[in-house]
């Protein structure tokens, strides 16, 4: 196993023996709480926490306010400080919404029988994003250090399971040098925290180079500008899919209807209400949900072959190899048709 392999490992252990605790204290419902006839009496939306529940509450307490009231449940935020700890939290039935990322909303797929109901559109009307490498303002650090190694600089990395944190810069950055970087091995240090922690990481001089993304730059330009002012991005990824609103799938068919109805009209429409809900979504950054399904993640599952791709030729995993090279070519092909 790769030492970055090993590094993820641990990660997610550790996540998992935090979801035990936040499933022990955060409030909410689970899977006793339901009307006969399997309707639930409590709805539980998983939200990643990036930097505190006091600063996420507010942007997303309108929203599940509003959502409360057209599906006829009391609907209570869940936050979690990692994807990890949201994606269990699905998969043991402590949450039943989320809002996610598109790789934790991959692994609550395969993992806790999660679906895709609709995917977030920024206030520029785009419905992707981007994954960023970030040093200090000033500090002078280029790209080509960066990938040069050598041990060189602290390096902070995102959760294992983050898209832009991880799976993105591991793709596009890292995984496509030749030979490929290991960041274990590249970096003096490697360091795992959300993109909030890593801003503030490198704004402060405690690492020198992190991944982050543009959502984030627009959340810290925002809240906390002269933190935006100490960061400078010097590389970007290809659009990546924005994230999603996924929920399980053996929720009540009648409320789930409702849950999906409710996303893809939010905000939308004319008049006072539509222009109230409208000034939520913007808060969020958003400025609508778009229908989608499971399919919308495809490019991100060619991300994640690619990555066991490169995992187990460098291991030496002959059938890894084979079996990776053959999901990316049955998602290759899955893009050639669509139109």
């Amino acid at each position: 196993m790769s030492r970055t392999r090993k590094f993820a490992a641990g990660v997610i252990a550790g996540a998992l023996l935090t979801a035990i605790g936040i499933g022990m204290s955060s409030c909410g419902g689970n899977s006793d709480d339901a009307r006969p006839g399997g309707a639930p009496t409590e709805i539980d939306f998983a939200i990643l926490s990036a930097e505190s529940q006091a600063s996420a509450g507010p942007l997303w307490q309108p929203l599940l306010d509003d959502m409360s009231k057209a599906i006829g449940v009391p609907v209570k935020p869940f936050f979690g400080s990692n994807y990890t700890v949201l994606v269990e939290a699905m998969k043991g039935n402590q949450t039943q919404v989320a809002w996610l990322s598109a790789k934790p909303s991959v692994e609550a797929i395969d993992r806790a029988d999660a679906e895709v109901i609709a995917r977030t559109v920024d206030k520029a009307g785009s419905d992707s994003y981007r994954s960023t490498i970030i040093v200090k303002t000033g500090s002078g650090i280029t790209l080509d250090q960066v990938l040069a190694c050598g041990k060189r600089f602290d390096f902070g990395i995102g959760d294992a399971v983050s898209t832009s944190g991880t799976l993105a810069p591991m793709t596009f950055l890292f995984n496509a040098r030749t030979p490929p970087i290991d960041p274990a091995v590249c970096f003096k240090t490697v360091r795992s925290a959300n993109h909030q922690a890593n801003a503030f990481a490198v704004a402060t001089g405690v690492v020198d180079v992190a991944t982050s993304n543009t959502v984030n730059t627009v959340f810290l330009t925002r809240e906390n500008p002269q933190i935006a002012a100490q960061i400078q991005e010097i590389w970007q990824s290809p659009p990546i899919p924005e994230s999603g609103i996924v929920l399980r799938s053996d929720l009540d068919p009648v409320i789930k209807e409702k849950i999906r109805s409710f996303f893809l009209t939010y905000g939308q429409g004319e008049g006072v209400e539509a222009d109230r809900q409208r000034q939520v979504l913007a808060g969020l950054n958003y400025s609508q949900f778009r229908a989608a399904d499971n399919s919308y993640l495809n490019p991100v599952r060619e991300m994640i072959a690619d990555q066991q791709l490169s995992d187990a030729r460098r291991s030496g995993d002959t059938a890894g190899v084979a079996a990776a090279e053959a999901e990316l070519q049955r998602l290759r092909s899955l893009r050639e048709v669509q139109p």
